[in-house]
């Protein structure tokens, strides 16, 4: 069968693909053994490592539950900071005022170009040099600081490029009935762009879960990945299980947010069908209309 992408295969080239994919299966087999094999050697597989998570419930009310709301709380903060203002600057950067545009377009660029990490790190030290903040409170402050500064300048591209994403029709039917720049932005462009805005949105706020980490590594900030070091000490050095428990629990709450940001999405598309279909004429020369009251229709003209 030949496909306009590609032409179909032929019997040789059926058996070499056999062939590869019987050799990348045992090579994968080959590494999940090596793999298995050393850490059983190390003694890493045994059930006393991996037994205090499932007998006990000290290490996940001691590290592992106070870890995640630590990091889910930084996420939290930054996301409800980050989404606003990188929406006044993804509309920043598309007005027709340069005095406006200019100025959104180099904090953007300044902000997306610096590392997270850096970010983190300079506002930790300003919170220590100029304000009075406590020593126990100021990780996360920092660490809310660098994701807001970073993430918001990511978002305000989405934003500016999913409103760009629009047809040009959308603004000029607005105009077309009177309708403001200011009126056309939040209640025309917006509300349509936010579906196709999104799947990256919620991208973006899995890597703002996940860089919370670095507040751990480098300001002691107490999140999910920081639980790992006094908990494998405590435990008996039982750092793989340590970070597998880990991340599995990253994987979850990443999965959970995509899962609700994948049904949010599918529930604005429905939302937005149209429903004003005209379905048929009443009796009495009325039209109706799924979603709209009837129209009568008296001396050829609907009324």
């Amino acid at each position: 069968m030949t496909s306009v992408l590609y032409d179909a295969q032929g019997p040789r080239a059926k058996q070499r693909n056999v062939l590869y994919t019987a050799l990348f299966v045992l090579c994968a087999a080959a590494a999940v053994w090596w793999v298995y094999d050393s850490l059983a050697a190390k003694h890493q597989l045994d059930w006393i490592k991996w037994k205090p998570f499932f007998t006990s419930s000290q290490p996940w009310e001691t590290y592992l539950w106070p870890g995640l709301q630590n990091t889910l709380k930084a996420a939290f903060f930054a996301l409800i900071i980050a989404l606003p203002l990188g929406a006044l600057f993804g509309i920043g950067r598309l007005s027709e005022h340069r005095w406006v545009r200019m100025p959104a377009g180099v904090v953007v660029e300044f902000f997306r170009a610096i590392p997270v990490l850096i970010l983190m790190i300079t506002a930790n030290a300003a919170y220590s040099e100029y304000t009075n903040i406590s020593t126990d409170v100021r990780p996360l402050y920092a660490v809310v600081t660098g994701l807001v500064l970073y993430n918001a300048s990511v978002l305000a591209e989405i934003v500016r490029a999913g409103i760009h994403s629009l047809p040009q029709g959308q603004t000029d039917a607005a105009k077309a009935i009177g309708m403001r720049k200011g009126q056309i932005m939040v209640y025309v462009l917006l509300p349509q762009a936010v579906t196709a805005m999104l799947p990256a949105i919620v991208s973006q706020l899995v890597v703002i879960v996940k860089d919370t980490a670095l507040g751990g590594a480098v300001l002691t900030f107490p999140e999910l990945l920081a639980s790992v070091r006094p908990m494998s000490a405590n435990y008996g050095a039982n750092t793989i299980a340590c970070f597998t428990i880990v991340a599995v629990l990253y994987i979850v709450v990443n999965f959970a947010l995509t899962s609700f940001a994948g049904w949010l999405e599918g529930r604005l598309r429905r939302g937005k069908k149209s429903t004003g279909a005209v379905v048929g004429a009443a009796p009495g020369g009325e039209l109706e209309t799924i979603g709209a009251p009837a129209l009568k229709v008296d001396g050829g003209s609907a009324v």
